[in-house]
C-alpha cells in the first residue's frame, strides 16, 4: 500500500538525486541486489546478538538497496529476468532471516506466531506470483506488481517495530500475520472478479 502510493515522492527524495552521480551508473544493479540481501542476513546476526538498533539501521540499509537496485537498472537500461529473479529472491532471503531472527531472540514464547508469519508470507508470495501470470505487465518493474494491504514497506515497518519494541512481539506478529492474510486472499478474490468479469463480456 506504502510502496504503490508514495513511490514516487520516495523516488524523486531518496532515489533520483543518487542516481544523477556519474559513478552510480556504472555500478552492475545484480550488485547492489546482492549488497542488499548482505546487509538484510547481517541483521539477522545482529538481532540475534540484541544489537537492535544496529540490526534496524542494517535492515534500512537492505531496503534501500532494495530500492536502488531496480531504479539503476531502469536508468542504464541494464534490466534483465536474471536481475528480476535475483531481486524476489532477496527479497525473501531477507524477509526469511529476519523472521528467523525474531524467532531465535526467544523461542519458546515465539514459535507458534514465528510460524503464523512464514505461513502467511508463504501464501501471500504464491498469490502475488501466481496473479502476476495471468496480467499482462503495465508498470516499471520487470514483472507485473499487484499491489496489497501489506506490501515491503510495511513488512519492514513490522520488522523494525518487532526488534525495538520486543514486547510487543505477540501482538505485532499477529497483526501482521493476520494482514498479510488478507492481503493474500483479497488479491485471490480481485482475480477470480476480474477473470469473471472476461468471461461474461467475451
Amino acid at each position: 500500500m506504502l510502496d504503490s502510493n508514495f513511490r514516487n515522492p520516495y523516488q524523486k527524495i531518496l532515489i533520483n538525486p543518487l542516481l544523477k552521480l556519474k559513478f552510480i551508473k556504472k555500478i552492475e544493479p545484480n550488485f547492489i541486489t546482492i549488497l542488499s540481501t548482505f546487509f538484510g542476513i547481517l541483521s539477522f546476526f545482529l538481532i540475534i546478538s540484541a544489537r537492535n538498533y544496529l540490526a534496524i539501521f542494517t535492515l534500512l540499509i537492505s531496503g534501500y538497496f532494495d530500492t536502488l537496485d531496480g531504479s539503476i537498472a531502469r536508468i542504464t537500461q541494464n534490466s534483465s529476468d536474471i536481475g528480476s529473479v535475483l531481486d524476489i529472491f532477496s527479497d525473501r532471503v531477507v524477509e526469511m532471516s529476519i523472521i528467523i531472527a525474531l524467532f531465535l531472540v526467544d523461542p519458546i514464547n515465539r514459535s507458534f506466531l514465528s510460524i503464523l508469519m512464514i505461513a502467511s508470507s508463504y501464501l501471500c508470495i504464491t498469490s502475488f506470483l501466481v496473479v502476476g501470470i495471468f496480467f499482462q505487465n503495465s508498470s516499471e518493474k520487470s514483472f507485473h506488481y499487484s499491489a496489497g494491504i501489506i506490501e515491503r514497506t510495511e513488512a519492514f515497518i513490522f520488522f523494525i517495530l518487532m526488534i525495538a519494541f520486543g514486547k510487543y512481539f505477540k501482538i505485532l506478529a499477529l497483526t501482521f500475520s493476520l494482514l498479510v492474510f488478507i492481503t493474500a486472499f483479497i488479491r485471490i478474490f480481485e482475480f477470480i472478479k476480474f477473470y469473471k468479469n472476461i468471461k461474461i463480456q467475451a
